[in-house]
């Protein structure tokens, strides 16, 4: 990308809200990921991230945590893949010895013109990343989850009012709401917190990744706000619904940002 995502968050000031507490972070090599593994570093977590595929963005993400002061490691593999997750969980337990804190973000996406366009092995590719990688990647974490540890699914705007051109990708974002709140219920009784964030547009790979440089330019102008986010004016709802201190009594919550007044 010629304009590179903002992740840093400069303004932001750590107060140790997470301090001793690991983090494992899928799709954490760039965007949204990135972003969240710098802000949780500077509250003292330990971090690890899963990738798919970017080495070279994956070792700037590394570089990036260990620049605030905390430790990360880096896995590749795909979350569509049962074995990688459980590895990938034994891999932090074996380098940092617990897993408080998991943030599914991984996510496929492609723009489609039409319902025809989407071609069953489409279908399926975009499903097995963005919510059966999430039941794995939960099911791998649950092994090692304790009392007052939390999920955080990254979700989207798509997902609360669907996207024309995004047909499979919205319907992945509104299952990941659902599988949100059921899981929230679900596990109330062990305290373990799930929430969600549901992003408007962002500046990310992702997202300008299959369009026309005009439809790029235009990217986020349907907002109130008349633009795109950033990664870093994302990545705070992470802190908040992962640290104690700011949301013990939060789960099953959709949290939108959106750019827009009244969305949710």
């Amino acid at each position: 990308m010629d304009l590179q995502p903002r992740c840093l968050a400069e303004n932001y000031r750590g107060s140790g809200k997470l301090e001793g507490k690991v983090a494992v972070i899928t799709g954490g090599d760039s965007g949204i990921g990135r972003a969240v593994a710098i802000l949780f570093a500077r509250e003292g977590a330990r971090v690890a991230i899963a990738y798919l595929s970017g080495d070279g963005d994956a070792q700037e993400t590394c570089r990036l945590v260990e620049a605030e002061g905390s430790q990360c490691f880096a896995m590749a593999g795909n979350v569509q893949n049962p074995s990688f997750c459980e590895n990938l969980m034994a891999h932090v337990l074996e380098r940092f010895g617990s897993v408080n804190v998991l943030v599914n973000n991984a996510a496929f996406q492609e723009h489609a013109q039409n319902i025809e366009d989407i071609t069953e092995q489409r279908l399926e590719e975009t499903f097995r990343t963005n919510i059966f990688g999430y039941f794995h990647m939960v099911k791998a974490a649950l092994a090692y989850m304790q009392e007052g540890d939390c999920i955080i699914n990254t979700g989207s705007v798509t997902g609360i009012r669907g996207s024309k051109h995004l047909l499979d990708y919205s319907a992945t974002k509104g299952a990941i709401h659902a599988f949100t709140k059921a899981l929230a219920s679900n596990l109330i009784w062990r305290g373990i917190r799930v929430n969600a964030v549901a992003p408007g547009p962002v500046w990310t790979p992702l997202n300008p990744a299959d369009k026309q440089p005009n439809d790029v330019a235009r990217f986020g102008a349907d907002t109130d706000m008349k633009r795109p986010a950033q990664p870093e004016e994302i990545s705070p709802a992470y802190v908040f619904l992962a640290a104690q201190s700011c949301s013990s009594y939060i789960t099953g919550i959709v949290l939108p940002i959106t750019g827009t007044a009244g969305e949710g």
